[in-house]
């Protein structure tokens, strides 16, 4: 043998050892991670089953409806059932022939970014796979669709269901099935298989047996470092809340402060994230006084807390708190999501009991009309609350992980099925995303709280019929009296816009503003006017008229609308502009710095 051949030999038997290595590491890492993952799988407690799905009365209700079409209506099903045959054939014989000619079939279907990689086009195989995925799947769409003898509730709901099986069964979502997947695992040796076991097995644990796939790096956002850093302090706290004042950048402020009331469902510095993106850091430098309420994250302890705690500890003690403070009569409120329901519920107690603390009120992509929820319609039935106060009566509260999945199934495709694919078969690491990160930091609701709320206010729909009673009151819409303000989001799928304009054109003010913000639930309203990204659509005179004949007859504005609202909150002052306050006052000194200690609160109770 010659000196180069054996030199070119133990290269390759050096080569083939060092592979043999990596495999037997690789190997013995699977073993144990696989060890972990069955430990961290015998941690998930049981879960009532209300909360994994609706209920079989919806499954029979469908299943009679589509007998009752093919007795009823039997060509039509046959037709459907040829034509999605023919399709199917179609694409085969198209496949076939393609493969002779070693090429992929083409086609004329939607584009679809889960089949983004070029080899979903090229490949006969993995081609015929996404046409017979996608002919399949629009079948089933329109054939749900097309159901007869369902009430318009039980029918979205058939279709949301439906199409979450048909995600699920996205052939990107298998290992065997995913060309991309595949690849990456023969060019890193097995290693992003083990990454992504590791992944998983993370998740698993993190959730204690439970499945909830990590949006954004743990590691990559800590508070009051990198995200929610505007300056200010905690200046009250109680059990329910605690009261941040931030801090001025101006050297006059509005006399009326301002007091914003986050939903609770999430914590308060979505408003918060980054100094550019920061609606409360924007506030503040305009020249108001801002005070942000930072929910408790309630535990087993608050298992006697209801709406009208969350009224009366948190609502009406936080108005007097910031009245004492700045020593005003009067302040401006804002409401988020269902932080701005119940701003609604409690401005109409206010009015009620000759209450006018409250000068003027913002509601933020709020919903107080439940008569049409939208996308979360499909949640909001009696099976799912049913499910949720089984539950919570027997924890005390209703756990965080419902809701953050019940939110993500909303975008299935976009916040579980392809995170997890990257994160479980491509093996990455998830992406450091300050929105992300906070879509991930839930709280915990307090069962009666939270059964009350959907009970009255979203199934009862009780602010627009009967009335709802709170604290001996009995409360509509017509009884919100003072000027306001309301900005929905076009897009939004977890309060509807429409729906928000109905409730808006309830209520009793003889002063209304609307506006219609591009975009959806959360990038239509932290849209920051630096960004230059998503308009709005504005119109002057009455809220009146149908939604689509409000926004046909409306102006649009390229750019953020902050700027807008806050000359409607200047055109709403009372008095000339005064020395910019100092956090706090003798009575309240600051108790810790912004964003506080609630915020960090994992679910145990300060």
């Amino acid at each position: 043998m010659t000196e180069r051949g054996r030199d070119s030999g133990s290269q390759s038997d050096l080569a083939d050892a060092e592979g043999l290595e990596r495999l037997n590491a690789n190997l013995a890492r699977m073993d144990e991670l696989t060890k972990r993952l069955v430990a961290a799988l015998a941690q998930r407690e049981g879960h009532d089953p209300g909360l994994q799905g609706p209920g079989p009365e919806l499954y029979a209700k469908a299943m009679a409806a589509y007998w009752s079409e093919m007795a009823n209506n039997p060509a039509k099903i046959i037709e459907k059932q040829v034509s999605y045959w023919g399709d199917a054939l179609t694409a085969a014989v198209k496949a076939q022939q393609a493969a002779l000619r070693g090429e992929a079939a083409r086609d004329d279907l939607p584009r679809d970014k889960r089949f983004k990689d070029p080899i979903w086009r090229d490949h006969p195989w993995f081609s015929y796979l996404r046409q017979q995925y996608q002919i399949s799947a629009d079948a089933i769409r329109d054939t749900v669709q097309e159901l007869d003898g369902l009430d318009r509730s039980d029918k979205r709901r058939v279709e949301f269901f439906s199409q979450q099986i048909l995600d699920l069964f996205s052939p990107t979502n298998f290992l065997a099935t995913n060309p991309e997947a595949m690849k990456r695992a023969v060019e890193t040796e097995g290693e992003s298989l083990v990454k992504g076991l590791e992944n998983l097995v993370r998740d698993i644990e993190r959730n204690e047996g439970d499945w909830l796939v990590t949006l954004s790096d743990p590691d990559a956002f800590a508070l009051g470092e990198n995200i929610a850093t505007t300056e200010g302090s905690v200046v009250y706290r109680n059990r329910m809340f605690e009261l941040i004042q931030y801090a001025p950048t101006t050297e006059k402020v509005a006399r009326k402060p301002l007091l914003l009331f986050p939903p609770w469902i999430n914590k308060f510095y979505i408003l918060d994230l980054k100094p550019q993106n920061s609606l409360v850091r924007w506030i503040v430098d305009q020249g108001f006084t801002l005070f942000v309420v930072s929910w408790v994250n309630p535990d087993e302890s608050y298992a006697d807390v209801r709406m009208e705690d969350y009224v009366r500890d948190g609502y009406l003690e936080a108005v007097a708190q910031v009245k004492a403070i700045t020593r005003q009569k009067k302040i401006d409120a804002i409401g988020y999501c269902i932080a701005g329901t119940t701003l609604a519920a409690t401005l109409g107690y206010m009015e009620k009991i000759g209450d006018d603390s409250i000068d003027t009120a913002t509601f933020f992509t709020t919903l107080t009309d439940f008569s049409d929820p939208g996308e979360m319609g499909v949640f909001l039935d009696d099976d799912f609350v049913k499910g949720i106060e089984r539950e919570a009566s027997a924890k005390g509260y209703l756990d965080k992980f419902f809701m953050g999945r019940t939110f993500s199934y909303l975008r299935s495709n976009d916040l579980v099925y392809g995170p997890a694919v990257r994160s479980y078969m491509l093996g990455e690491a998830p992406p450091a995303f300050d929105l992300l990160h906070w879509n991930g930091d839930g709280t915990n609701l307090p069962g009666p709280m939270v059964t009350g709320y959907l009970r009255d206010l979203c199934l009862g729909n009780k602010l627009v019929g009967s009335g709802y009673e709170l604290m001996g009151e009995r409360v509509t819409l017509a009884d919100v009296k003072v000027p306001l303000c309301a900005i929905a989001c076009e897009t939004d799928h977890i309060a509807q816009w429409k729906g928000s304009f109905e409730g808006v054109k309830a209520m009793g003010s003889d002063d209304k503003t609307f506006i219609l913000s591009e975009s959806g639930h959360i990038a239509g309203i932290v849209n920051p006017p630096s960004k230059k990204k998503y308009g709005h659509y504005t119109r002057g005179g009455a809220v009146e008229g149908t939604p689509e004949e409000w926004q046909a007859a409306a102006a649009f504005t390229e750019g953020s609308w902050w700027p807008r609202w806050a000359e409607w909150l200047r055109d709403h002052a009372s008095g000339a502009e005064v020395k910019a306050r100092t956090p706090g006052d003798k009575a309240h000194p600051a108790l810790t710095d912004a964003p506080g200690t609630y915020v960090r609160q994992e679910g145990a109770a300060a």
